[in-house]
């Protein structure tokens, strides 16, 4: 747990919750968070809330806001309960708590299970102009930065991935990913761009609820895909997708669609999943940690898979 999620001034959370929600809180039901805080709350009036304090951004807002579009339209996730409010120096939001759910569905469906409550989550969500500015994107999906360097600052801000060498293959494969996706473009729409497994809950193979809707975005359907295919998990929340496991999320998405992807889109696909796993490895290996979001071999396959190849043999 982070400093940021022990630093949350009970006192302060306490007004914020009265002033916000009309009701103090009377229990914590949980505390975590990185770079945010993230607190589960039962009020003194019995709702069960979760309160969500972070550095400011103008982002903020509108992630809410296509939150709760979402929640109108029937997709599953907590009903926003405030819109991004002050909280110091930082925001403050609160959703109803949705508690339970298994992180993954069965193994044989997983790819479908996904790759359907994406396409329907990008069917449901409004077009961009609908809602305030969704920039700048997460770090992970920031391949098209303005800043300087192969790499984006991460929200950590005592991280800087560019001052640090190497691995060449994890350069590599960013630059040459994220060269694939400069190469085209087309109509943005908004998505999730952290389908990680421990964002989704399940029953069955039924989504229970998805959350993290900080992590929307805007950008074209085949790169938001291209994030999903390689974030996602089969059988383990601790493994991320396989080259066969994207493909095959690939193909059940364009099937929930109702269309193919041409093949520019499919290399633009793989070229987003390359970006955003080799993004995580850069982060790992520059923080000191195990690099597991990617290998050079597979970094390899799916490089060829965008059209790009490798530059090595």
């Amino acid at each position: 747990m982070s400093s940021r999620a022990h630093a949350v001034d009970p006192a302060r959370l306490a007004q914020w919750c009265m002033e916000h929600l009309g009701s103090l809180p009377a229990d914590e039901i949980f505390r975590s968070g990185y770079l945010s805080a993230v607190v589960g709350l039962r009020l003194a009036d019995d709702r069960a809330v979760v309160v969500k304090v972070r550095p400011d951004s103008p982002r903020i807002a509108a992630c809410v806001e296509v939150q709760r579009r979402m929640f109108q339209a029937g997709y599953p996730c907590p009903q926003p309960l405030t819109g991004a409010v002050s909280f110091g120096e930082d925001v403050a939001t609160a959703e109803a708590y949705v508690p339970g759910g298994a992180m993954l569905p069965s193994a044989d469906h997983a790819a479908r299970a996904f790759a359907e409550a994406f396409a329907r989550l990008i069917g449901l969500a409004p077009r961009p102009a609908e809602v305030s500015t969704l920039d700048p994107a997460p770090s992970w999906a920031a391949w098209n930065h303005a800043e300087d360097g192969l790499w984006p600052c991460p929200e950590d801000p005592d991280v800087s991935l560019n001052e640090v060498a190497g691995p060449e293959w994890i350069d590599d494969a960013g630059c040459r990913a994220r060269d694939r996706l400069r190469a085209s473009e087309s109509e943005a729409v908004i998505g999730h761009c952290d389908w990680l497994a421990g964002n989704l809950r399940w029953s069955g193979d039924a989504l229970l609820v998805v959350h993290d809707w900080d992590s929307m975005t805007a950008d074209s359907e085949a790169v938001l895909v291209g994030f999903a295919a390689a974030l996602y998990s089969t059988v383990s929340a601790d493994e991320l997708a396989t080259v066969e496991d994207t493909e095959r999320f690939l193909v059940a998405y364009c099937h929930a669609r109702g269309r193919e992807f041409s093949a520019d889109e499919l290399e633009r696909s793989w070229a987003a999943g390359v970006w955003t796993r080799a993004y995580d490895a850069k982060y790992q290996h520059t923080v000191g940690q195990p690099i597991t979001s990617l290998s050079e071999s597979e970094a390899r396959e799916r490089l060829r898979r965008t059209g790009t190849g490798s530059r090595r043999p």
